[in-house]
């Protein structure tokens, strides 16, 4: 048998959110429950009640989301950033109530690794939705690019 003949096997890691234990129920139930918290915030939810009209799909695709993020399920394939750039007076202080909302939610439902793995993705998610605003609003700095020497 040569080595061309020899079946390869590709060993994968699992996905992050299986080593720390996520699976869909639970994040069924984070998401559910933020969105709940999100809701009656009295900050976040006028925001989202304008943005959102039909909650059952939103919270559906934001399981599909998360399940993509934690257990790289690939079942959401939307573009997150063109929804956020529509909602007017979306800032920094948003992102972080946001965030503790979240991170509240997923300490008190999950256990501490699965909690880390949302608390962190969550945050990466929040800090690419604010770069995008403030690039579409111009308060990134340019690059400095580098001189060429003629």
């Amino acid at each position: 048998m040569t080595n061309s003949t020899v079946p390869r096997v590709v060993h994968r890691p699992p996905p992050p959110g299986v080593e720390a234990g996520v699976d869909e129920a639970m994040i069924h139930a984070v998401v559910h429950a933020f969105y709940a918290k999100i809701r009656a915030d009295g900050v976040l939810g006028p925001i989202f009640s304008a943005a959102i009209a039909d909650w059952e799909p939103h919270l559906a695709k934001m399981c599909d989301f998360w399940s993509s993020m934690l257990l790289m399920t690939k079942r959401y394939d939307g573009r997150p950033v063109p929804p956020h750039m529509k909602i007017e007076g979306l800032d920094r202080p948003h992102f972080e109530r946001w965030l503790a909302l979240f991170g509240e939610t997923a300490r008190a439902l999950c256990p501490p690794a699965a909690a880390d793995l949302f608390i962190d993705r969550a945050g990466r998610v929040a800090q690419s939705l604010q770069l995008a605003l403030d690039f579409q609003r111009g308060v990134l700095p340019p690059l400095k690019l580098p001189i060429r020497a003629g």
